[in-house]
Order: structure tokens, then C-alpha cells, then sequence
């Protein structure tokens, strides 16, 4: 079942990957993490990437957001091919362009949350844009604890500084991967509304992964996997409707 997209819906596309292929090992060991996908994130828009473990999921976030190789296929960021690139501007293209999220909050634990919120622009050499920075905080609600340091801030409260810094540099799409996997259901609540109010209100094209039909409920498209490809897509989604259909994966895999 695919929904279709709302009318109206933007088509500009923030990254593709075409005929996307990754594969481990060779001969009797080989493994097909992912098998020709073709996927568009479209700017402005709230991903969801789902499937059963094992499907490639995390794999083809990985891949399109240049933090593993591919086998074969094309991944573009907005114009740039990422194939065509060396380390240097490949590293250089992800701290420009791309924001990331993780399950591990990844902060300094030296730094205050300002400072990390801040870090990747002056590693860059670049100064913040005040205005939208001051935008970015107070839509997470940081205002009052930008001078704590991590051990200072709650689980929850960690991951509104990891948002930010994905937000501060305004970069072209924001990757998630499990990003309220360690917080409650209350703070994982709170961080996947500042991601969603991130593209309702400033713009912001944010793809996620998860396993979580209630966080997948707050993106406005779900895409699954399954066996390394994409085997359906869902426009609108709900929690109810997201479980239905991982069922179905759970079921199929009892009887094959």
C-alpha cells in the first residue's frame, strides 16, 4: 500500500540515490546489505526509514549521507554526486551540508551546550548566523541552559543540543539514526516535535531512522525496507498504520 502525497507537495530534491547497491564479503560469504535502491528525499519533508532488522536500513542512511562507501549506484547531495569526491571533500561537503543526529548524543563533555551547539561552524572557521541560531534554541527550548555542560543537562535535554548543532549551520538535510533510542517516551516526544517543527517552520528536509511506529508517526513519509530494498512508501502515516504494516514483515518472516 503506498498513500499517495499530499497535493501541492514540493518536488525538490535534497538527496538521491539511484540504483544503490552495498555489498559485504564475496563468494559463499557475501552479504546484500542493499539491492539497486533508488530513493529521493524531497526538501522540506520528514523521512521515515523502517524495516525489520537486518533490512539495510541504517545502511542506506549511512550511505547517502557519505558515512560508508556504496558498490555500486550514485548518491547526489542537492547537485553533488558524492562518488566523484576525495576524503577531504567529502568530509568537507558533510560538515557543510549535512547535520546529523545519533542515538549517542556525541557532546563534548568539556564544553558548555552553547559551545557544542556552536562546534562544528568553528572547527569550519565560520561564524553562526545569530538570528537563526537564537531561532534554532529557543524552538528546542534551550535558552536557560546554554551555559551547562552535558553532565549538567538531563538524557533529554542532551539530545535538544545534538538537534540544534544539526540545525545551527543550516545545512541542505538533517540524518537521524535512532536519534531518541536512548531517551523516555516524554523526551523522545519533545526531540522528535522540535524535528518536525524543524521542517514545518524553518524549512529543514530531515530523513530518520527507526523502529518505532510512534516516532515514525511524526514524518510525513515513511519509506520500508525489507531484504535490502524499498518494498513500499506512506504518506501521512499514524502509528496504527505503521504497526500494520511492520506486522506484515513479522508475518512474512514467520513463513518463509
Amino acid at each position: 500500500m503506498t498513500t499517495a502525497p499530499a497535493a501541492g507537495r514540493t518536488t525538490a530534491v535534497a538527496a538521491r540515490a539511484t540504483e544503490l547497491s552495498k555489498i559485504y564479503g564475496q563468494g559463499e560469504t557475501q552479504v546484500v546489505a542493499l539491492d539497486r535502491v533508488s530513493v529521493d528525499f524531497v526538501q522540506a519533508e520528514f523521512t521515515a526509514i523502517m524495516g525489520p532488522s537486518g533490512s539495510g536500513k541504517s545502511t542506506l542512511m549511512h550511505c547517502v549521507a557519505g558515512l560508508d562507501t556504496f558498490s555500486s549506484g550514485s548518491v547526489r547531495i542537492g547537485d553533488t554526486e558524492l562518488g566523484s569526491l576525495k576524503d577531504k571533500q567529502l568530509t568537507k561537503l558533510r560538515r557543510d551540508k549535512i547535520g546529523f543526529i545519533f542515538q549517542a548524543f556525541n557532546l563534548l563533555p568539556t564544553l558548555t551546550a552553547l559551545e557544542n551547539i556552536t562546534l562544528p561552524m568553528d572547527i569550519a572557521g565560520r561564524k553562526p548566523d545569530k538570528e537563526w541560531l537564537d531561532r534554532v534554541i529557543d524552538m528546542v527550548g534551550l535558552s536557560g541552559r546554554l551555559g551547562h555542560r552535558p553532565s549538567q543537562l538531563s538524557g533529554g535535554q542532551q539530545q535538544r543540543v545534538a538537534v540544534a548543532r544539526a540545525l545551527a549551520s543550516k545545512p541542505e538535510i538533517i540524518f537521524g539514526d535512532e536519534p531518541t533510542g536512548n531517551l523516555d517516551s516524554r523526551s523522545g516526544a519533545e526531540v522528535l516535535g522540535f524535528l518536525r517543527n524543524s521542517v514545518r517552520e524553518l524549512g529543514q528536509t530531515v530523513v530518520m531512522v527507526t523502529h518505532d511506529p510512534v516516532a515514525a508517526a511524526y514524518a510525513d513519509r515513511v519509506v520500508f525496507l525489507a531484504d535490502g530494498r524499498i518494498v513500499d512508501e506512506m504518506y501521512g502515516p499514524t502509528a496504527e498504520t505503521v504497526l500494520d504494516r511492520m506486522k506484515q514483515f513479522d508475518a512474512k518472516g514467520r513463513t518463509s
